[in-house]
């Protein structure tokens, strides 16, 4: 008999703040987190709007000042939001088999704040000057690396890296290693920091961000017909898996059951999806043939939905291509509306929003949602979040190099 996983703990750090329940009364609220960029000077960047971690955000009582000047921001939030995430869950590792808890966290860049500032301490003061902590702080597996030492994780404890997959990779491997009797709980999703100069740079090169820099709220608008391309966000995204019984043995409290996943690659282009949407379609038939759940039973879609002209139109005809007339039928979404995009962590907090959307019976909207693309026709919950019936939650998340990942989830009845 197949094992079957819970969902017991949820962890957040994010624009729209760093509390789960006050994170997801401001995504139903339509809230946004963007802002003009006010940590460097932006002149001669072509997008000048970001979604920085919100104010509330705090490593008090989790880390000390020693600790934090030792680590990236990447593994700095990710450690802030396990914490979260273990405390809700109720789980006290110290009586677990360390053997058989994991640590699966992806990031898509990494310590890319520490590279950054490293190699201007080389230019200006030369090798001796670089730091000893440089290596470990810049590490993409730092994340999953230091959550494992806090709680001594001992099973499992690495990071997927597949750019914005990142996080929903992660959560499908740590699926497989539980169903195959490996793990019985582990701390999975993802975590980013890459808002700085050197990546926004980079993708300004590449025209994939928003330019709407005189409406920071309204840069991203996936779906519109006016959007004009994503805008970087930071912050974590960690959830606790468990397998269902050991989760009814210590009386823990469960609010989604992991049905499956699906992965595919698109083996067209290292940026550019296929519009088609073939590969992500691919993913979405997988997921549910694993979830064993047919089309006409998913309520919500949680959408990629990045705010990019090709990207939002191939998820479109990739949802049409699975759930055929009833896509119509659907209530889809993309949060990115409201956090941005939080690159390798947008699996893990899109993950948290999917689960809660279960609890609590509602979909959170995609906000800025105007004039809609006409090639764009599905149910994007527009601007306001919509109550509705919900059993079973499909989450994408695609990444550069086709990189395509599902994950299916749905209400625990017991």
């Amino acid at each position: 008999m197949e094992r079957r996983i819970v969902i017991t703990g949820l962890g957040i750090v994010s624009p729209l703040g760093c509390h789960v329940e006050s994170v997801w009364q401001n995504l139903l609220a339509g809230k946004c987190g963007i802002v003009a960029i006010d940590k460097y000077d932006t002149t001669g960047f072509r997008t000048k709007v970001g979604a920085y971690v919100a104010d509330d955000f705090s490593t008090e009582g989790v880390l000390d000042g020693k600790e934090v000047k030792r680590l990236d921001e990447s593994a700095i939030y990710a450690i802030v939001a396990a914490e979260q995430a273990v405390k809700d869950s109720g789980i006290d590792f110290s009586q677990e088999n360390p053997l058989r808890c994991a640590s699966i966290i992806g990031s898509g860049i990494g310590g890319l704040l520490t590279l950054q500032e490293q190699e201007k301490r080389l230019l200006a003061m030369g090798p001796s000057k670089v730091s000893a902590f440089t290596i470990p702080r810049m590490i993409a597996n730092a994340p999953a690396a230091h959550v494992s030492i806090r709680y001594n994780l001992q099973g499992p404890s690495f990071s997927v890296l597949s750019a914005c997959a990142s996080a929903s990779h992660s959560m499908a491997t740590l699926i497989d290693a539980m169903r195959l009797g490996k793990v019985d709980v582990g701390l999975t999703g993802g975590s980013e920091a890459a808002l700085i100069e050197i990546a926004m740079s980079a993708f300004c090169a590449m025209r994939a961000m928003s330019e709407r820099n005189d409406d920071p709220q309204g840069a991203s608008r996936p779906f519109d017909l006016d959007r004009d391309g994503f805008v970087m966000g930071e912050g974590a995204g960690i959830l606790v898996f468990e397998e269902l019984e050991h989760a009814k043995k210590r009386g823990a409290k469960i609010y989604a059951e992991v049905l499956g996943y699906g992965v595919s690659s698109d083996a067209y282009h290292i940026v550019q999806p296929n519009e088609s949407g073939d590969g992500a379609a691919h993913a979405l038939r997988y997921a549910l043939e694993d979830a064993k759940r047919n089309p006409d039973q998913v309520d919500y879609i949680n959408a990629h939905g990045t705010s990019t002209t090709l990207g939002d139109i191939a998820e479109t005809n990739a949802i049409k291509q699975v759930f055929g007339d009833y896509a119509y039928k659907l209530n889809v979404s993309s949060t990115k509306s409201e956090t941005g995009h939080l690159l390798g962590a947008s699996g893990g907090i899109e993950l948290i929003f999917s689960t809660l959307a279960l609890r609590d019976q509602v979909i959170p909207p995609t906000i800025n949602l105007e004039t809609p693309d006409p090639k764009c026709d599905l149910n994007y919950t527009p601007n306001q979040a919509q109550e509705r019936k919900c059993d079973c939650v499909v989450s994408n998340n695609f990444g550069f190099g086709g990189h395509n990942a599902t994950l299916v989830i749905g209400r625990y009845f017991g």
